[in-house]
């Protein structure tokens, strides 16, 4: 007879499989090169972030709610095929509009896609397990893949950009996106959102803010997501502009790509091992949070700034799993992807004017100049994590394992 393990493994394993196609992503690593051709500034970027940053909160929320109602890999479907649609449109681009546009409906699949992989993790655990006392380990091991898929296509990206063009990058992207979300159809999700009374959309939206915002239990892992998540956005979107302000080849592009995206798999290994529930280590890491913050207001040397970037991207993989596990505890499954997305919302209603800060102060202080936000949002995640720590401490954390349904 199987053991608990390996039906849990074997039924993850197609969704781990499609993830990790569908990560399979060459044009990454060479997006801003590929902006900088068609025309972009940093304050256009910022501009470009700030377009598809509006779009996500828009539709995060609904769509969370349709996943918990209807189908969460039907709504995994509809999110890549978003992110197909995004790379076609990036593929064809020939200036600043059009690319925007393709980042909008980039925008939609982060909408679709935020919060619905994880809360079908852990739903698959209770459903196999009776608890999900593991989901780190699940979920780390699953975000590995797809971190290995965007490291090593990162390398190639690179590659392909430096013996033909970025554009080709694009194209090449385009199969493994189709593919991604054909190999969907072969997972089996968990149906333990469909279990729960039926009520209706508002009553359903209306329990969902009160998940969210209504216990206060929770309030502390809801900012510290929502800090966390802003600032691991701020990294992969700007990331590679400190790069190009201190005029490092387009060649390191490729192997600083896949450096960053290591770092998510980095960060599903490590969700396991550090025990944020301890103040001492929270304490560790808040400091740690805080250094590579400054690597990037220093205006230190293009080596320095990639090994802040990759520390403080590996940290926030990490806090992120990690916080998610704590979110889901306190939430049942018929709201599960809800609450995640609506968390997910409250983190791009702050990346919003973040990002929008960042273009005004690289105008006038550069790069280094913005690097401050960075240092005030790292700030943030380790303060709230230290609060955390210490409430842990004091008293028991929620208990794994399915909660009761908040009342509709």
């Amino acid at each position: 007879m199987a053991t608990t393990a390996h039906r849990i493994t074997a039924r993850l394993r197609p969704l781990t499989l499609a993830i990790f196609v569908s990560g399979i992503a060459p044009w990454v690593p060479v997006e801003k090169v590929f902006m900088t051709q068609l025309g972009f500034t940093p304050s256009l970027v910022a501009t470009m972030a700030a377009a598809y940053a509006a779009i996500v909160p828009l539709l995060e929320i609904p769509s969370g709610i349709l996943a918990d109602r209807w189908s969460r890999r039907g709504v995994l479907m509809l999110a890549g095929g978003a992110g197909l649609v995004s790379v076609l449109v990036g593929a064809i681009s020939t200036g600043v509009a059009t690319y925007i546009a393709s980042a909008m409906v980039l925008g939609v699949y982060f909408a679709l896609q935020s919060g619905t992989v994880d809360a079908i993790v852990y739903d698959t655990l209770l459903e196999e397990a009776g608890q999900a006392e593991a989901y780190e380990r699940y979920f780390g091991r699953m975000q590995a893949w797809n971190s290995a898929a965007l490291t090593g296509s990162a390398l190639v990206g690179g590659v392909i950009a430096g013996l033909a063009s970025p554009r080709l990058a694009y194209v090449l992207t385009v199969p493994f996106a189709a593919a991604g979300v054909l190999l969907l159809l072969r997972f089996r999700e968990p149906q333990l959102h469909r279990r729960a009374a039926r009520t209706g959309t508002r009553a359903q939206l209306a329990a969902t803010w009160r998940a969210v915002a209504g216990q206060p239990r929770v309030a502390a892992v809801v900012v510290a997501s929502v800090l966390a998540a802003a600032t691991m956005q701020m990294m992969f979107e700007f990331g590679p502009l400190w790069l190009v302000a201190a005029g490092v080849a387009t060649a390191v592009f490729g192997p600083y790509t896949a450096g960053m995206t290591a770092t998510l798999g980095l960060g599903g290994v490590l969700a396991s091992r550090l025990k944020f529930e301890r103040p001492a280590v929270s304490a560790a890491v808040a400091l740690v949070l805080f250094g590579g913050g400054l690597t990037l207001s220093s205006g230190a040397t293009g080596v320095v700034v990639i090994a802040g970037q990759i520390v403080l991207a590996a940290l926030l993989a990490t806090i992120g799993i990690y916080l998610s596990r704590l979110l889901h505890d306190a939430t049942p499954s018929e709201l599960r992807t809800g609450v995640a997305s609506g968390v997910s919302t409250l983190s791009w209603l702050t990346f919003l004017p973040t990002s929008l800060l960042f273009g005004a102060l690289s105008r006038t202080g550069g790069v280094a100049g913005a690097g401050w936000i960075v240092v005030g949002l790292a700030a943030g995640v380790g303060g709230t994590l230290i609060g955390l720590a210490h409430r842990a401490e004091r008293a028991a954390t929620v208990p794994c394992g399915e909660p009761v349904a908040v009342a509709a």
